[in-house]
Parts: structure tokens; C-alpha cells; sequence
């Protein structure tokens, strides 16, 4: 059990039957009154963030998140097939449980699999990968404001927008939090 009095960033706990996570917490103690915590909380299966306040001795049960390492394999349809590097089995997880910046992962690449009570509910890639531009206009010498960018499409199929002194076959370095090019790898 938590108190909301002991709230920080990232802890997780139960409520209504929901996993809430704590994005951002702040301890209130007016002048007139009883003290109270006002939080930002995120439902960590569904993604919705809710503003809300809690009286400091409120209880709730902990709620433990499992991160568990696995390897992507493949794709089949809608399932995308995960394996545990360790027992080697493979773990299928629907394709509506991935999230947006998965489309940054090739085949092999280890991620984090998010699992509450045995149940998975979200796919975190790794924060920075390194992949091959497979199409892209060619750029060309003086074509430039500051800061010119041109669409390009990687080895996964996303696209992103690159620098124009960035060529085809080349490998770059992504964000796959924000999806922005980092750099040259």
C-alpha cells in the first residue's frame, strides 16, 4: 500500500481498478484548510493522463509493472512475435498493444515488453537506433535556408524528415521517442 502523501514521479498504484502511473505531484498546504496532493496521473494500459487531487493519508495498493527484455522476431498479420532471450519462447502481442515510435524496430532489435498481472500492454523500442536511408531525394550544394529538411524513408518503412546532405544507403541515428534525426551513424 501507498499513501498519496508518499507520491513521486514514475509510481505506479491501483485505482478503481485502473494502473495509474505518476507523471507530476505536487504537495498543497493552503493557508486555511487541510493539505492535499494535486496530481498528473497516466493510465499506463490505456495512455489517458487525468488531472487530480488526493487527500495526503489516502491509501492504494502498489501496483508492479514488469519490464521484461525481449527480442522482436517477426510479424505475422496483426501478431508480432516477440522472444525471450532467456527461455527462448516466443511471445505473440497484437499489433493495436504497439506503440507509434515502433515503427523505428527491425527485425532482432531487443525491446522492452510491458506486462501488468501477465497481461502485455505496451512495446518500449529502444531509445536510439541506428538505421539505413533506403529512399530520399538527392540534395543538392546551395539549396539551403538553415535548417532545410527533406522527407526520407528508412529500412522499416517510416519516414522522417533529414538534412539534405544525407544520401541514400547511408545509416543515421534516430530518436524513437520524438522521431527526429539525430545523427550520422
Amino acid at each position: 500500500m501507498i499513501t498519496a502523501g508518499d507520491f513521486r514521479n514514475g509510481v505506479t498504484f491501483e485505482e478503481d481498478g485502473q494502473v495509474l502511473q505518476v507523471v507530476e505531484f505536487q504537495h498543497v498546504k493552503p493557508g486555511k484548510g487541510a493539505a492535499f496532493v494535486r496530481t498528473k496521473t497516466k493510465n499506463v494500459i490505456t495512455g489517458a493522463v487525468v488531472e487530480k487531487s488526493y487527500n495526503p493519508t489516502a491509501k492504494f495498493p502498489t501496483a508492479f509493472i514488469e519490464r521484461k527484455e525481449m527480442e522482436y522476431s517477426y510479424n505475422d498479420g496483426d501478431l508480432y512475435y516477440f522472444m525471450d532471450t532467456e527461455t527462448y519462447d516466443m511471445v505473440p502481442i497484437n499489433a493495436s498493444d504497439l506503440s507509434d515510435n515502433f515503427r523505428f524496430v527491425k527485425e532482432n532489435m531487443a525491446c522492452k515488453i510491458l506486462s501488468y498481472k501477465g497481461k502485455v500492454f505496451g512495446v518500449e523500442p529502444p531509445t536510439f537506433v541506428t538505421l539505413e536511408v533506403t529512399k530520399t531525394d538527392p540534395g543538392f550544394k546551395g539549396d539551403t535556408a538553415t535548417n532545410a529538411t527533406k522527407p526520407a524513408t528508412l529500412e522499416t518503412g517510416a519516414e522522417i524528415k533529414v538534412p539534405l546532405f544525407i544520401d541514400e544507403g547511408e545509416m543515421i541515428n534516430i530518436d524513437t521517442r520524438t522521431g527526429e534525426y539525430m545523427s550520422r551513424a
